[in-house]
């Protein structure tokens, strides 16, 4: 693929998918908020594994930063093979209560981001006849918990409805839909991370490993490990009213001990 653009690349999953990248001799442009982290990445992986890695600071909550993005994957001098849309953040709190402007950034950055991107992505890769988008989701898109639940979900079908319409053109687009993955995720969203039992954990590396692989293979679905799949199967067939009694428990479980 050549070069893949991958967002919320200083942390977790993003961290993960410029290593793997990267060591697969791609050249990646990193894009975040965080400069020093950035940087600090880019002499990594340009140390450690002979790519190139360009840093791009932007805050995907912002509409002019974002489309400075969307001009970089639209340079056709410098063509972006992969487009990998994983920023997002936990909001750490309830819709009802909460405050609105994080819920309106949280909108902005795993809604409003990936649509713009992939937007310009999607127009640019088409005119070559080739490249593939990655947009990140998450099974909480068959869930009910709140708004990220809503924000996962839209990302899924967009990413579907996408790949219906890149059908044909060389282009792929495929939805990763993690479980609980051991990063940086939980712990900044305050939530308790002790809550659930070990077996429940994925591996960011497993993850991103079997998500590149269904690139590769054109799958429009990822979801990675066995027993991730069999809850999707479940959560798809039960009635409505039992996801959200689920969900609800979740929310119980996991809240952070001061909202409990």
């Amino acid at each position: 693929m050549g070069t893949a653009l991958v967002t919320g690349a200083s942390a977790g999953l993003g961290l993960e998918f410029a290593w793997q990248l990267a060591t697969a001799r791609h050249d990646v442009v990193l894009v975040a908020r965080d400069e020093a982290r950035l940087r600090t990445l880019a002499a990594q992986l340009e140390a450690a594994a002979g790519v190139h890695a360009q840093v791009l600071v932007a805050d995907l909550a912002d509409r002019s930063q974002v489309d400075l993005v969307a001009a970089r994957l639209a340079d056709d001098t410098r063509p972006v093979g992969l487009l990998v849309n994983n920023a997002g953040f936990g909001l750490g709190e309830p819709f009802v209560g909460g405050d609105l402007a994080t819920q309106e950034r949280a909108l902005d950055v795993m809604v409003r981001a990936v649509m713009v991107l992939s937007h310009a992505a999607a127009d640019a890769m088409t005119a070559r006849g080739r490249g593939a988008i990655l947009n990140v989701g998450s099974i909480a898109a068959l869930m009910a918990t709140s708004t990220y639940s809503a924000h996962k979900a839209w990302v899924r079908t967009f990413t579907e409805g996408l790949a219906v319409e890149l059908a044909g053109t060389g282009v792929t687009a495929t939805v990763l839909c993690p479980g609980l993955t051991h990063t940086e995720f939980h712990e900044r969203s305050g939530q308790d991370v002790h809550a659930y039992p070990g077996v429940a954990w994925l591996d960011a590396e497993d993850v991103v490993a079997r998500a590149l692989a269904d690139v590769r293979r054109g799958a429009v679905i990822s979801t990675p490990s066995l027993r991730y799949r069999l809850a999707s199967g479940a959560l798809r067939l039960a009635p409505r009213s039992t996801v959200r009694a689920l969900s609800g428990l979740r929310e119980a479980i996991v809240a952070p001990p001061d909202e409990r």
